[in-house]
Order: structure tokens, then C-alpha cells, then sequence
């Protein structure tokens, strides 16, 4: 069994492009810009984070783990390098997460890496030693966390209109974050 079959997030990485395209596909821009203020993501940031994310993070840092072990870090990730880009459709963007999530995806199978390869050690430019079963654990619940701000950032966009149910709803007063 390779560890790509094994994978215990792997059951979210392949589902976040399908989440997403049901979730923001076709919704108004009064829904995909909303954001929490100044320095916070909308729906729409939060997808070209994600979509960078799969250009230069996950991935690329599996290569460069496997090539470097611990020798030599990771080079940074820009969480914010999608930030002041210009605004895509977002069926384009949609679009172009998937094809890149799958592509990765195939990628990662391809490695044909096993459950021993988790123990591989990597350097991480802010937190030392890391390892593969780190990362990718990190991979699937960075989705999950995106997921979350995504539906907190629209709920609050509710957050005058609901009235007395707020105290029902924790949602919509849950912490903000810019990443």
C-alpha cells in the first residue's frame, strides 16, 4: 500500500474543489468579496490563497523535503502573495483550484511513496524540523480551516440581519483571522 492510499486526509484534499465549486460557484460578488475589515479574506481571497497554495507550497515542499531532508528549509511560503492580484471570474478560479488539486494529487501518487516515508524529516523556515506526515496532515486541515473562514466570513455578513437568533448562532461573533 503506498502512503497516498493511505493518506487519512486525502478523503478532504480530493473533495475541497468539489466543496468549493458547489459553495461559491454562481454566488454574487455582494457574497464572494465580504470580508471581516481591513487585512482580513473574502471567499474569494481565501480561494486564491489556496490556489497559490498548490502552485508553490504543498507539493513543491513534498520535492523539496524528499530531495533536501532537514539540510535545507523550505523556501517561504507568501500566504498573502494572491492579495492586490486582480479579481478572476470565479469560475475560473473555481475551475483552475481543481485543476491544480488534482494535478498535485496525481503528482503525490505518483511519488509512490509508503507509510515509513511520514517519518521523512524536512526544515520549515519558521518551525525547524517538520516532518512529511506533518505536512500533509497540515494540508488537508489548512483546507478545513479555510472551509471554516469561509463560512464564518459569510455568516457574519448576517450578522445585523438575524436579529435575536445571534445568540444562537456562534458563528457570527467567532474569532477573525487574516490567514
Amino acid at each position: 500500500m503506498t502512503l497516498f492510499d493511505s493518506l487519512p486526509g486525502r478523503c478532504v484534499l480530493e473533495r475541497t474543489p468539489d466543496v468549493l465549486t458547489a459553495w461559491l460557484g454562481g454566488l454574487p460578488d455582494a457574497w464572494l468579496d465580504v470580508d471581516e475589515g481591513p487585512g482580513t479574506w473574502s471567499p474569494r481571497s481565501v480561494l486564491g490563497h489556496l490556489i497559490e497554495g498548490e502552485r508553490t507550497d504543498w507539493l513543491p515542499r513534498v520535492r523539496h523535503l524528499l530531495e533536501h531532508g532537514d539540510r535545507v528549509a523550505f523556501p517561504p511560503f507568501d500566504r498573502s502573495a494572491h492579495v492586490g492580484r486582480a479579481p478572476v471570474p470565479i469560475h475560473d478560479a473555481l475551475e483552475e483550484f481543481a485543476r491544480l488539486r488534482e494535478r498535485s494529487l496525481a503528482e503525490f501518487a505518483a511519488l509512490r511513496l509508503d507509510v515509513a516515508d511520514m517519518d521523512r524529516r524536512g526544515r520549515h523556515p519558521e518551525f525547524g524540523v517538520v516532518t512529511l506526515g506533518q505536512h500533509l496532515a497540515t494540508w488537508s486541515t489548512h483546507d478545513l480551516s479555510h472551509l471554516a473562514q469561509i463560512a464564518r466570513v459569510m455568516a457574519r455578513r448576517q450578522a445585523h440581519a438575524i436579529g435575536p437568533w445571534r445568540a444562537y448562532l456562534p458563528i457570527v461573533d467567532a474569532g477573525r483571522t487574516t490567514r
